[in-house]
């Protein structure tokens, strides 16, 4: 007889040295970021960036992910309680982080790059840097899938879960899989418009479909996800959207019109020396 669902019991602690611990979720974080370097890496020697670009944005970055992932959960979800409890707000570990706010803080940490470092138009950028982010969201969501969180409603069909750790009995939507799965579509589409189709000489067009790629299939998702913070109840109550879905909204729109905005406008001629710049200052004689 074939089971129809899956009973989910996971150990999202990977192993443990005393205090210290590897969990699923942060290797896969980890994993995102090494990989999404090497893709940017080959982007900018593609096209003959600077290599020591590379570095200065790995910093903008990661440092722009953990502080708005973390801000943006703290404000957007939870500040009737950490507005109660500020000294809180600062502790990662115990887990709290939005999707939302670490794309906030990346568009401000990429506009900051741009203006202070390339002295490039913002999309030179963001066209690159969008597409290894669409991998991470997806790992990231393998991460809440061994954490036991961020899952469905209950459901009857055969790839239900019975998150066990989590307390659950009944078979609930894997929607952690739902997410990874857009994403890794995602990942795929763009590097084939990169590579293939070299739509980077069409500023803003890689990145309004990742906009849309993203947001649209969370929106969407949202409708059979469990509520995450009580104060989404009475959000669903009175408008018929939670926060995520809300938060959603803009980007879809900013993504529609970067693609209608990118294919009005005329197709750029870019050559591509397949090396990094020579970055060296020239010697004085």
């Amino acid at each position: 007889m074939i089971l129809n669902f899956i009973t989910w019991n996971a150990d999202p602690v990977i192993f443990s040295l005393g205090p210290i611990e590897l969990r699923w979720y942060g290797l896969a974080f980890a994993i995102g970021f090494i990989i999404g370097y090497n893709i940017v890496a080959k982007m900018f020697k593609h096209e003959g960036a600077p290599e020591k670009w590379l570095g200065v944005l790995l910093t903008y970055i990661v440092v722009a992910t953990i502080v708005g992932s973390r801000l943006g959960h703290v404000f957007f979800y939870q500040w009737d309680y950490y507005s109660q409890h500020l000294d809180e707000i600062f502790k990662i570990w115990e887990g709290g982080l939005a999707s939302h706010g670490g794309t906030i803080g990346n568009i401000i940490a990429i506009l900051l790059f741009s203006w202070i470092v390339t002295k490039k138009n913002p999309s030179w950028t963001f066209d690159k840097l969008v597409v290894p982010v669409a991998l991470v969201g997806g790992l990231i969501r393998f991460g809440n899938l061994m954490n036991s969180e961020i899952y469905g409603g209950v459901t009857d069909l055969p790839w239900g879960f019975i998150f066990v750790r989590d307390g659950q009995t009944l078979p609930m939507h894997p929607t952690q899989i739902y997410e990874a799965l857009c994403y890794f579509a995602l990942f795929g589409l763009l590097m084939w418009m990169y590579w293939k189709k070299n739509a980077q000489e069409r500023p803003w067009l890689i990145t309004g479909v990742f906009f849309i790629g993203i947001f649209l299939p969370r929106f969407l998702i949202e409708y059979i996800k469990n509520v995450q913070v009580v104060k989404e109840v009475e959000m669903i109550a009175e408008y018929g959207i939670n926060m995520g879905q809300l938060l959603s909204i803009p980007f879809i729109i900013i993504g529609v019109v970067m693609v209608v905005y990118a294919m009005i406008k005329p197709r750029q001629q870019w050559t591509y020396p397949e090396k990094f710049a020579d970055a060296e200052e020239p010697k004085k004689k």
